[in-house]
């Protein structure tokens, strides 16, 4: 008798300890939720027989919830659009000089100032191809032969190349442009002792520096 009172006393026991740690209905729970199973995890504890409804997922055939399907990849990033290709750069066209050398005698008669008809064609010429640049600065300069003296033939000089410059502004070349010079006779380019040295020495140079346009 006694034996049997601590058999029945251990089912008390084991009864109380169950209500306080699991459900006394279905699947046995722990205090967390968590549903107990045996020790191969094949079999979840019951108090009642199974049934669909009251099965849980996992435990006694009930399938286990499905994984949840892998979030999809992001999309890869648009390649960034490719930077546009620098201009090329642009190089300054260099200055272009042109220098030219007219006999005197073709735009003055002899100790004058004033142009002839053969000198203005001439320069009717170069302010045609003036045009062709962006224009810089025209440099007249006059010269004359070894006869007379030194103090009158740099007047002389300086004459000839105002008159240059005037004839070129009044074909609209910008006259603030056109600077002149005058050497007189200090610079000979052949023999003042004869009469074909100094025809080459009676002359006026003009140089036109500028930009040619494309």
């Amino acid at each position: 008798m006694n034996k049997l009172n601590k058999v029945a006393a251990l089912f008390v026991t084991a009864a109380l300890a169950g209500s306080a740690f699991a459900q006394t209905v279905d699947n046995w729970r722990g205090s967390d939720g968590t549903v107990w199973k045996n020790g191969s995890n094949e079999h979840c504890w019951r108090d009642n027989p199974w049934t669909p409804e009251t099965g849980v997922q996992g435990c006694d055939g009930v399938p286990a919830p499905a994984a949840p399907a892998p979030a999809p990849a992001p999309a890869p990033a648009a390649a960034p659009a490719p930077a546009p290709a620098p201009a090329p750069a642009v190089v300054p066209a260099a200055p272009a000089t042109e220098k030219v050398s007219f006999a005197a005698d073709a735009f003055f008669d002899f100790d004058k100032a004033d142009l002839k008809k053969e000198g203005k064609a001439k320069l009717d010429d170069l302010a045609d191809k003036v045009k062709g640049l962006t224009l810089e600065v025209v440099i007249a300069v006059g010269h004359t032969d070894a006869k007379g003296s030194d103090a009158y033939n740099q007047k002389l000089s300086v004459r000839r190349a105002e008159a240059v410059k005037k004839y070129l502004a009044d074909k609209g070349i910008e006259a603030s442009r056109i600077y002149t010079e005058g050497k007189g006779k200090s610079q000979p380019v052949a023999d003042n002792k004869t009469e074909a040295g100094r025809a080459k020495n009676r002359r006026v140079e003009i140089e036109v520096v500028g930009t040619r346009t494309k």
